[in-house]
């Protein structure tokens, strides 16, 4: 009975096989066959600058262009003279490096040649590699849709990758890292593998239910727990093809481990926006009434004079956007119209605009001015702002609201003065900096509950695709636990698996793959 179970098994674990050994989804690379080649570095003068090919006349040019014509040792670095192989004239010493398919990064041979950075230099090479027969020059991305063809990636490594090159922050480096280590693809793997489990134990039942391969005592667990996860009656295999799901012994575990997953699939989609944040960035929104100190702060924060500092009230009309590098965090820092009755169409208009940005916020920098809380505007402010967003029930979803207290450079040795009851704050003198180290240490973990720690959090959905995927598995998975009827539930399960294998590149579309590679640079 085992062994027709496992063979089930086997056939059902076709799909997410192929996931888990990373093999390619069956797509093939643009101009696939062809050898290409490209500049991997930066463009303009530099030191060094990488050139390399890959595709099976790799070792073909490299002979052509080096002399001695011999291949180099593999993985290790020579030093060589290139030669253009029209004239013979030389074009520049350099370091040379061979990579045999399938142990180099797109899985086929693969040559870089590390030349002298002067734009002379890196253009002869380049036309030398042209004029080598079988050559051609590579498209945006074509080294790793490569690599993803050849299995060296799967589709969530390759959007790490892209993050990791396009990565401005700290924390943005450390989750492009993780992702390109292959977290979510791992996560992922285990949780086809839950699938493949289950749905191995519900086709056994569909394909042996009747046979005498199936033991009695398999599906008579006299009144075990069942799928279900209540008390059953014990039945014969005989009388399994009528009855309901709900009266079926199917294993235990298997169901246990199912369920398991449909609680991780919502812990993570209700966590999806932190990934989407720490990603595009988060909005931070500085606001409060007029001549608080939000413009200092905007300018403090930015380390530029992005906004224009005045005495007189009213001077930020406009909403003023920068993005910034916060705590590691990637931000897009507003500094908005101090909210007040605007005393012209003008101001009128950017408190609206103002208000406008608060309701878009992920994260909300309200300012005060410390010698001043008694005043009708600061006390309106606190009423009308602070208030409403602490009243929000705490969720991954809500805004954050950091209350700061400006200007406690002017405050008497006594304090703070006589005022409105003040909810949690930070007191920040923008003048002088005092409170500054204070204040930063408390918006990095502000940053970190809105865009989530790298460092410590699970991995994070950093893509819509990602997120669009996973709530496919849950819906399935919904059905699933509603159907009756085992050939619906085998369905509802194969739904859920096709979904996570198309989160990590089994059975993509070619429209997927071309948006995914498009924004690689040449040479990558």
């Amino acid at each position: 009975m085992w062994r027709g179970l496992w063979t089930l098994a086997a056939q059902a674990a076709r799909g997410p096989r192929r996931l888990c050994t990373r093999r390619s989804s069956g797509a093939p690379a643009p101009g696939s066959g062809a050898t290409i080649f490209a500049l991997s570095s930066g463009q303009g003068r530099c030191g060094i600058a990488v050139i390399r090919t890959s595709g099976p006349a790799s070792g073909h040019a490299l002979r052509i262009l080096t002399a001695p014509r011999d291949l180099p040792p593999a993985r290790h670095a020579s030093l060589r003279l290139l030669s253009d192989p029209r004239s013979g004239e030389p074009l520049d010493r350099a370091l040379v490096l061979w990579f045999p398919g399938p142990q180099s990064f797109t899985g086929e041979d693969c040559v870089e040649f590390h030349v002298h950075g002067g734009p002379a230099v890196v253009s002869g090479v380049l036309q030398a590699l042209g004029s080598v027969p079988g050559l051609r020059p590579a498209e945006a991305g074509e080294f790793t849709r490569r690599a993803f063809a050849n299995g060296k990636l799967n589709l969530t490594e390759v959007e790490g990758l892209a993050d990791l090159i396009h990565a401005e922050t700290e924390a943005q480096r450390r989750q492009a890292l993780r992702q390109l280590d292959g977290e979510l693809g791992h996560l992922c793997r285990g949780w086809a593998e839950t699938l493949t489990k289950a749905l191995a134990h519900v086709e056994a039942y569909i394909d042996f239910g009747e046979d005498d391969n199936l033991e009695e005592g398999v599906l008579e667990q006299g009144g075990s727990t069942g799928w279900w996860g209540r008390k059953t009656p014990r039945i014969s295999s005989q009388r399994l093809p009528s009855l309901s799901l709900s009266a079926c012994l199917l294993s235990p575990t298997a169901d246990i481990e199912v369920r398991a997953l449909e609680v991780a699939l919502g812990a993570h989609l209700r966590d999806a926006r932190r990934g989407q944040r720490l990603r595009s960035g988060a909005h931070v929104v500085v606001t409060g009434p007029p001549n608080a100190g939000k413009s200092s702060l905007v300018n403090l924060l930015s380390r530029k004079p992005v906004s224009i500092v005045s005495p007189e009230p009213g001077t930020t009309r406009d909403v003023l956007e920068t993005p910034v590098d916060l705590a590691g965090f990637p931000v897009l820092l507003s500094d908005t119209a101090g909210l007040r009755e605007g005393v012209g169409p003008v101001e009128q208009e950017g408190v609206r605009r103002a208000r406008e940005r608060l309701e878009q916020a992920d994260l909300i920098l309200a300012m005060l001015d410390a010698s001043d809380l008694a005043s009708p505007s600061s006390c309106n402010f606190l009423a009308t702002v602070v208030a409403s967003v602490g009243a929000q029930s705490p969720s991954d979803s809500s805004q954050r609201l950091l209350l700061v207290l400006n200007k406690s450079d002017l405050l008497s040795p006594e304090g703070l003065g006589p005022g409105p009851d003040l909810p949690p704050h930070l007191l920040l003198s923008c003048l002088t900096g005092e409170g500054l180290d204070g204040f930063l240490e408390a918006l990095r973990k502000e940053l970190a509950a809105v865009c989530g720690d790298p460092s410590t959090d699970p991995p994070l959905l950093t893509r819509a695709r990602h997120q669009h995927h996973l709530q496919g598995c849950l819906d399935a998975l919904g059905h699933y636990k509603q159907s009756k009827d085992l050939a619906l539930v085998a369905e509802a399960l194969r739904v859920a698996r096709g979904h996570l294998t198309r989160l990590t590149g089994g059975g993509g579309t070619e429209e997927i793959l071309d948006i995914i590679f498009r924004d690689f640079c040449v040479g990558k």
